[in-house]
């Protein structure tokens, strides 16, 4: 199955360290604003997520959302959530570790891209 959002080890220890910190834990892709395009990591009861919001999958057991129409824009695409040096967006709660997330992307392959048709989710 091919997946829609994956994430980097380095990723992976940050969710850990948000979720032994915080309980539960969800990302969110902005599509810019304040925080430009990132994926923002909130709190359940911080975000309401709506109809127009696509689960592309789970990270280290977080479920990750976009927007209908960033969805549309990377929908050809991997996300894959790594984390960098510095402060995560304004809303994001890894902003006090000294650490952001990032999103880093690339275009599925005609194999890959042909197994997401299949499963009827593109």
């Amino acid at each position: 199955m091919v997946e829609r959002v994956i994430a980097t080890e380095a990723a992976l220890a940050l969710i850990a360290q948000l979720k032994a910190e915080h309980g539960e834990i969800m990302f969110h892709q902005s599509g810019g604003c304040c925080d430009n395009s990132a994926a923002n990591c909130y709190l359940p009861t911080d975000l309401t997520i709506g109809a127009y919001d696509v689960h592309l999958g789970d990270i280290g057991g977080v479920p990750f959302y976009i927007s209908a129409s960033q969805y549309e824009y990377w929908k050809h695409t991997q996300l894959i959530i790594d984390v960098t040096d510095g402060h995560g967006g304004t809303f994001s709660l890894e902003g006090a570790t000294g650490k952001a997330f990032l999103t880093r992307s690339r275009l599925f392959t005609d194999e890959e891209w042909a197994q997401l048709q299949a499963q009827g989710v593109v």
